[in-house]
């Protein structure tokens, strides 16, 4: 008889077990690399409800909380009949409660199960707690009640509150603290410190004098508590909600997710994120991915300037899009370093029809003879399609592949890429890039992205050799820096930046890329839907943000050093095409011709000089008189004062020169 009743009771616990797995719905927290927070998230029922580790809460805290609570928490079975029986007989004397009579683990049976408060529940309550007890250790009890723990609006554990009151995890907390959090659990709506002050103080004053009559603390630190200003309700952390939101669905259930984050170097990012994207129209946004070379932890990610701007929500670190000419140092890297071309290899810049593809300069003005340092330099695009028709297209995507790169083809394209793949014609991401340009500062090393900071080392692919990593960092370096910003050879302690720019056809993505400092770093700006944003370059846009990132890495500019003195380059590799170099001509206007204008003077449209041979740069005349360069397009704008005949001269860098004679005439 009694083992039957015994087993009916094991058998009624199995069957209406307490619902202990809600302790474990817990607010997932993402960490830096230091354990700073950047940013948590409510449950799924919208609590801020953080884990409470016992090591991590100050003892004497948990000490005065069972002293208030529940004096002999430790040795009752679950419920106190020494606390009921007071309970009880106080409320009967006094026709309403004047003290409760719960404990700890009544409470936290009541916080699992919310019910009316009734005598019945009560007993529910009571059974309730032996079975937790029976499941659980006093200290897990503890920890499931300060987890659990109501603090007012969506706040619940006691971290949770220290967090929003005091902008801290209560790993020591002074007396007014300790009272405070003790105090709010009893009434936690009516004791809100953001809606009700002067009902939170009083009631923290009541547990400070409770103090003083349990021998806690005496009655002058009790009074110095009540001194102390009720706190307001300060916001949690809100840093890197892209890369936290993607580390909380790959740790699903991790209470805690230690990202390879730098809070510090994230926040600065993001300010300067939103600075940046003031100047701009409300439908531009602005993404920065920083990496630091040695391991590939991603130590900043920005996905955009904001939730308020068109996109917000879209991470554009992850954003599939045109590179533009930012493929161009890994075409050459490529070329260099299986010998198809050196740095000093000379390609004509000049017109040229690569089957049905007919690419020209982005200022749509040709060169004549380069070298291909100069090329990449200035990020000229005919020579770019020569070196990819060396290499072969297919190959560069594999070699891509290889390092990491996820190149994606466009939809209508067919398998095999083509010569745009030269000038952007594929998709990629700015991960993608930033860790194609991290192997180049890492001696050639490719390496995957590091997001968590427990990942570990990853395997590691050579994509070039070191020393050709190094040269074309070396020509990334010596590139035109842009406005306001001074060479690092020119001033101390500016950091050394190899970069490169991009602009996707259309103006659709203005990209920055830089290796300085151990730090591989890109940048995009564009806007979320892929439309055009005419005059949108990456030097104009994208290239001043990158050196701002840059200067918070805060790291020294490297040492002074001679530069490298490199080998001739052999005669095979002198020149692309073969042959002479090709004697300066002018393409436009050709000699002897007539030309119809249609207005004149410093106003007018004007007309586009342009010439094929020769060495760069090409210095332009008409009638003796200098003909520039405009600062926007590049491009050489020859503007009659008047009709009549004209000589037009273009001179080379060798002093080569070429002539033609033309006659300007007007429409009537």
């Amino acid at each position: 008889m009694f083992g039957a009743l015994v087993l009916t009771l094991f058998t009624l616990d199995a069957l209406f077990a307490p619902p202990l797995r809600r302790v474990r719905e817990v607010s997932p927290v993402v960490l830096d690399h230091n354990g700073e927070w950047l940013m948590a998230f409510t449950t799924g029922d919208g609590a801020w409800r953080l884990e409470a580790r016992l090591g991590e809460i100050d003892p004497e805290f948990q000490r005065r909380l069972i002293a208030i609570e529940d004096e002999r928490f430790w040795f009752h079975p679950g419920f106190d009949p020494i606390a009921l029986t007071r309970a009880s007989v106080s409320y009967l004397r006094a026709g309403r409660v004047t003290q409760g009579g719960s404990t700890i683990t009544m409470q936290l049976a009541r916080l699992l199960e919310p019910r009316p408060r009734t005598i019945g529940s009560k007993l529910i309550e009571i059974l309730r707690a032996i079975q937790i007890e029976a499941r659980m250790s006093k200290r897990e009890i503890l920890a499931a009640y300060l987890t659990m723990a109501p603090y007012g609006g969506n706040l619940q554990g006691v971290r949770a509150a220290s967090r929003a009151y005091f902008q801290r995890d209560p790993e020591w907390l002074d007396d007014a603290e300790m009272a405070l959090l003790i105090a709010l659990p009893q009434a936690p709506e009516a004791r809100r410190p953001d809606r009700h002050p002067q009902a939170a103080r009083a009631s923290r004053d009541r547990v400070l004098d409770m103090f003083v009559s349990a021998h806690l603390i005496n009655r002058r630190r009790a009074e110095e508590g009540k001194e102390g200003a009720i706190p307001a309700r300060s916001p949690f952390p809100y840093s890197a909600p892209h890369a936290a939101y993607e580390l909380v669905q790959r740790n699903l259930g991790d209470g805690v997710v230690r990202s390879s984050l730098d809070a510090t170097l994230q926040r600065d990012l993001e300010a300067l994120v939103r600075r940046s994207a003031g100047a701009l129209e409300r439908d531009a946004q602005i993404s920065i991915l920083a990496v630091q070379i040695d391991g590939r932890a991603v130590r900043g990610r920005v996905g955009g300037a904001g939730r308020e701007r068109a996109g917000g929500y879209i991470d554009m670190t992850r954003a599939v899009r045109s590179p533009g000419s930012a493929l161009k140092p890994f075409l050459y890297a490529i070329a260099f370093d299986e010998n198809i071309a050196a740095p000093e290899t000379l390609v004509r810049d000049a017109p040229r029809r690569f089957g049905g593809y007919l690419p020209e300069n982005f200022d749509r003005r040709f060169h004549g003879d380069v070298t291909l340092e100069d090329a990449l330099r200035h990020s000229l695009n005919l020579p770019a399609v020569a070196t990819l028709e060396r290499i072969g297209a297919g190959r560069f995507q594999a070699a891509l592949s290889r390092a990491g790169a996820q190149v994606r083809m466009p939809r209508r394209a067919i398998s095999e890429p083509g010569l745009a793949l030269a000038l952007g014609g594929v998709g990629m991401t700015l991960e993608d890039l930033v860790q194609l340009y991290a192997a180049l500062g890492d001696e050639g090393d490719a390496r995957p992205l590091v997001t968590e900071d427990a990942a570990g080392l990853s395997f590691s692919r050579r994509f070039v050799r070191p020393q050709t990593a190094e040269r074309v960092l070396e020509i990334l370096a010596s590139s035109p820096h842009p406005a306001g910003r001074v060479p690092a050879a020119v001033a101390q302690g500016a950091p050394q930046v190899a970069f490169k720019t991009g602009t996707s056809y259309g103006f659709r993505d203005a990209w920055a890329l830089g290796v300085s400092n151990g730090y591989a770093i890109g940048v995009w700006v564009g806007r979320p839907d892929g439309a055009p944003r005419p005059g949108a370059t990456g030097r104009s846009e994208a290239l001043p943000i990158l050196f701002d990132a840059f200067d918070l890495i805060g790291a020294p500019a490297p040492p002074e050093h001679e530069r490298e003195q490199h080998d001739p380059v052999a005669p095979a590799l002198a020149r692309f095409e073969g042959g002479e170099r090709e004697d300066l001509s002018i393409l436009f206007p050709p000699s002897g011709a007539e030309v119809l204008v249609l207005d004149y003077g410093a106003d007018a449209r004007g007309l586009s000089l342009s010439a094929r041979g020769g060495r760069a740069p090409l210095t332009w005349y008409a009638e003796g008189a200098r003909v520039g360069a405009e600062s926007t397009s590049g491009r050489t704008i020859w503007r009659p004062a008047a009709p009549g005949f004209y000589n037009v001269t273009v001179v080379d860098a060798d002093g080569q020169s070429a002539h033609v004679r033309v006659r300007i005439r007007d429409s009537g």
